[in-house]
């Protein structure tokens, strides 16, 4: 088979699995570099419970819902292909890789980017999962601005008490970090002092709401204490991997949870296999996300186009 057969034996180019910003600008860069790109997207952002996105320079304050319509627009004018799917299986293919898609379709591409994203998996608190995106959050650097100076609450996580209540305060003199069963060091003892952070112990039970809005937590003691809005710090985040660790990419362990290994431009463990976005780490945000996209796009378009190239060189010299 010569290289220029070997270059069009799969039905696209690059495959890009998930339509968050990190799969959309992947996409973006592979589409305008004229790669067949393809987006197959399960329609779950992260972020879809969310009113507005902050913090992303030109489009702070958008909908979520409208930035990634707009971001698929953009890429029908480069012919990369968006189509809704889940990706249920995935396995080397020679040089490339076989996908099924859960509806059947069966799918071939020399590259992949996976930028699935991840979930969060509330704590087990009564009626928290009903409020989350709204007075219960869990970025101050998305949603800090909006609530400033409001009374705060804090729900900790168990191996890191006190990270987002010390974060916090500096969007509200008012904080209160509930311990549910997390004990902090002295040393963020020390801190949460001087941040004027008060701790609560005993277990959380419940929220409390009145006329649609936030009011505070119940303790398991029938205790009630106000606040306004609660960062939920105790929600596990489990990123949506299934793909990359049916290929064997190698992950990392992380206070937050296990991720995928990446280099800077996202590549994997995985020849010609590469991650973005939150599938990768917890602290990805919308603007972080797109950049990693961008950056592993270029990387493929590279590899693609200095591989053939050597591909055809070498034909031409046997």
């Amino acid at each position: 088979m010569d290289a220029h057969t070997d270059e069009n034996r799969y039905g696209y180019e690059v495959v890009v699995v998930g339509g968050g910003a990190a799969g959309l600008s992947a996409a973006l860069v592979l589409g305008r570099s004229r790669r067949r790109t393809l987006v197959v997207d399960a329609g779950e952002p992260r972020n879809a419970p969310s009113a507005h996105m902050q913090g992303y320079l030109s489009r702070d304050g958008m909908s979520p819902a409208e930035f990634l319509a707009v971001g698929r627009r953009e890429l029908l004018a480069y012919g990369v292909e968006v189509r809704r799917g889940e990706v249920t299986a995935a396995a080397p293919d020679g040089e490339g890789f076989a996908l099924r898609l859960a509806d059947g379709t069966a799918l071939t591409a020399r590259r992949l980017v996976v930028a699935t994203g991840l979930v969060d998996e509330l704590p087990e608190v009564e009626g928290l999962a009903g409020r989350w995106g709204r007075d219960v959050l869990h970025c101050p650097y998305c949603h800090g601005w909006e609530v400033r100076d409001r009374p705060f609450g804090v729900l900790a996580h168990p191996a890191m008490p006190a990270h987002q209540a010390l974060t916090v305060s500096r969007w509200s003199p008012d904080v209160t970090l509930f311990l549910n069963g997390a004990e902090p060091t002295e040393r963020d003892a020390r801190l949460l002092a001087a941040a004027g952070v008060r701790t609560v112990p005993g277990a959380v039970a419940g929220i409390v709401v009145e006329d649609d809005r936030l009011t505070g937590v119940r303790l398991a003691d029938g205790r009630t204490v106000g606040c306004e809005v609660l960062f939920a710090a105790a929600t596990r985040l489990v990123p949506r991997d299934g793909v990359l660790r049916q290929l064997g990419a190698e992950p990392y362990e992380t206070p937050l949870g296990s991720f995928t290994k990446t280099d800077g431009t996202g590549r994997t463990s995985v020849p010609g296999v590469w991650a973005a976005g939150n599938v990768t780490g917890p602290a990805e945000q919308v603007v972080n996300a797109a950049s990693a996209g961008y950056r592993a796009g270029i990387a493929i378009n590279t590899e693609l186009l200095t591989g053939d190239l050597a591909a055809r060189a070498d034909g031409l010299v046997g």
